[in-house]
């Protein structure tokens, strides 16, 4: 796994195996941040990166120059191993160890930008379940967005706050906006 642009560019980290995760690909990746890059200015947003995972797009946020980056996942090693490398980079990461779902149904952290990589074997209720939480809950900054990704078997396009999705190999992106 690599860091694709900013201050980091080029880094190569390297998680532990025995983590269960399914990385984010550097294409996708790459296609999801300039959306995000024509939207935003990173350095001036906040982001809630769930399901975590390796915290691979913690850190683009991270190298990109967003200072205000909370990453949630649920398994102690992804946490542990996001707190290394965070410390190691200096990344302004903070994690929170925690169920996703009780972590949205508790939390009051509103951001601009969040991230959700839930495991693609999610059935639709769990899919839709999170979009809900985070709009019932107020999560999202006013001008803010939800990206979901997921695979091309699953479509969210019927859910409540669904904008559009952009379709990058496997993966789909999901984005999801307060209507207007």
């Amino acid at each position: 796994m690599r860091i694709i642009s900013g201050q980091f560019k080029g880094r190569r980290i390297t998680p532990p195996k025995r983590l269960p995760v399914r990385p984010t690909t550097d294409m996708a990746k790459e296609a999801i941040f300039n959306i995000l890059n024509n939207i935003y200015y990173f350095d001036e947003i906040s982001v809630l990166d769930l399901f975590a995972g390796t915290g691979s797009i913690s850190y683009e946020f991270a190298s990109r120059g967003t200072e205000n980056i909370t990453s949630v996942d649920e398994d102690f090693g992804c946490i542990k191993f996001i707190n290394k490398t965070a410390e190691e980079f200096e990344m302004p990461i903070k994690t929170v160890k925690s169920d996703v779902f009780k972590f949205l149904e508790t939390t009051k952290i509103k951001s601009d930008v969040i991230f959700v990589d839930p495991p693609y074997a999610f059935s639709l209720d769990e899919f839709s379940k999170i979009p809900e939480l985070v709009f019932q809950n107020s999560l999202l900054e006013d001008e803010g967005v939800l990206v979901v990704e997921h695979a091309k078997q699953m479509d969210l396009s019927h859910l409540p706050y669904f904008s559009y999705s952009k379709n990058y190999g496997s993966s789909i992106f999901s984005f999801f906006e307060k209507s207007e």
